[in-house]
């Protein structure tokens, strides 16, 4: 089911998939979709939110998987990928497109008030606290302290909000 508040906007050029499996889409009033952003139910039966007021710019992909929430007056650069599933691997005598995926660790929470810098990898068990900001060309795994600046891979905080 895709969920796009009448006063959301969303490109014509952007891909938003609908779910077989029952995963809810939802985008909230005056949040924007750019072209070129890519939503693909895949991996797990999770639900993506966007809230209001936030911006998911050119070149993005969000995968369903184990869920995304994004809160309210987030802004989130070009060309991010959000997953939140993990892929079963270890089995040397399955082959890797055979084995499925591993449990969840939770999806991908986003508070509100973030700013994801472009091209930055958010994966599954991301828990971005209020206001905190990620530096492009970022990993993201695990929590991310409210209004601290992180930046790279490994991530590590350099600064905080003022």
């Amino acid at each position: 089911m895709i969920d796009i508040h009448p006063d959301a906007r969303v490109s014509r050029l952007a891909d938003i998939e609908d779910s077989v499996r029952g995963t809810r889409i939802v985008i909230a009033a005056f949040a924007s979709i750019d072209s070129f952003v890519k939503i693909k139910p895949a991996g797990g039966s999770g639900d993506v939110v966007i809230g209001e007021r936030s911006v998911v710019n050119s070149g993005c992909v969000l995968y369903t998987g184990n869920g995304i929430h994004i809160g309210n007056d987030v802004a989130i650069a070009a060309n991010c990928t959000f997953a939140p599933v993990n892929h079963a691997y270890q089995d040397k005598n399955r082959r890797i497109n055979q084995q499925g995926f591993l449990p969840s660790k939770g999806g991908i929470v986003i508070e509100d008030d973030v700013w994801i810098g472009a091209n930055c990898i958010i994966l599954d068990g991301a828990i971005l606290r209020q206001g905190c900001v990620i530096g492009a060309g970022s990993i993201v795994r695990g929590e991310i302290a409210a209004y601290s600046i992180q930046v790279g891979n490994p991530l590590r905080q350099i600064g905080g909000r003022q």
